[in-house]
């Protein structure tokens, strides 16, 4: 697929995707969406991809949120494209939070609208200390999509998102971190060197286990504390007797040295 609204670069086991609309503040539309979910795809199906990092093009946008002027450019036709692109969206983003490899977000700059929800279903996120974060929908007379209503909720609590959606109130990076959405905030200057450190140490890890990691965060909230474990009874016992990673832990612990993982 050609990707004329972001880029994607796999490069020594990390899939690099830079949402690329600089004009437009990397804003979403259908043409992003259907390349998401491609990306999506394709990340979680290529053995070669043991981690992702997302971000944005230029220093002031990671993502502001849908492209409310293109949608709006035929009032008549907005619930239709809507759907569409959230049909897609939603795709896009439950591959991404089904998939082996820990997705990063590398927030550049405002995190607005469905910028604020690509920001939650990531399973990490630093931010530049200039990065701003609202969700702006009521603003619109919108309600919120891309996931935020779901993962945001579980980040910060619903106190604090239903503020967010009902206030519109922006957070600045160092308030961002202070509620748990997102785990550090370094200076601009230095945002891609922490997030190429920090991907290149998951993608030298133990890309199954992650993967058993991210199934488990998932299904905790909704589930009772027996099924849940039963769960990690179950993962536990694949990842660590059917998966070379297992072996491999188990057999540098034994002989007092650091394990070398292959993502299998």
């Amino acid at each position: 697929m050609t990707y004329t609204a972001l880029d994607l670069d796999i490069r020594d086991n990390i899939a690099w995707i830079t949402l690329n609309r600089p004009e437009q503040y990397n804003a979403l539309n259908a043409a992003m969406a259907k390349e998401l979910l491609d990306v999506a795809n394709r990340c979680g199906t290529d053995k070669r991809v043991r981690a992702a990092v997302l971000t944005g093009t230029g220093n002031k946008a990671f993502c502001a949120g849908g492209d409310i002027g293109g949608f709006a450019v035929k009032p008549e036709q907005l619930e239709m494209r809507l759907k569409e692109m959230t049909t897609v969206l939603h795709a896009a983003v439950s591959r991404f939070a089904w998939m082996r490899a820990p997705l990063v977000a590398a927030i550049n700059g405002v995190a607005a609208g469905a910028g604020l929800s690509v920001v939650a279903f990531c399973d990490l996120a630093i931010a530049a200390d200039h990065a701003k974060f609202t969700s702006a929908y009521t603003k619109l007379g919108f309600t919120p999509d891309g996931s935020s209503t779901y993962f945001l909720t579980r980040l910060i609590g619903t106190r604090r998102a239903a503020e967010l959606y009902m206030t519109n109130r922006t957070l600045d990076a160092a308030e961002a971190l202070d509620w748990g959405l997102v785990n550090k905030v370094v200076p601009a200057a230095e945002l891609m060197g922490e997030v190429t450190a920090l991907a290149e140490q998951l993608a030298a890890g133990p890309t199954e286990a992650f993967g058993g990691v991210k199934e488990l965060l998932q299904t905790a909230p909704n589930d009772t504390l027996e099924s849940q474990m039963e769960r990690e009874t179950r993962v536990l016992a694949r990842v660590s007797t059917t998966t070379a990673d297992g072996h491999e832990g188990v057999k540098a612990f034994l002989e007092k040295r650091a394990p070398v993982f292959k993502g299998e």
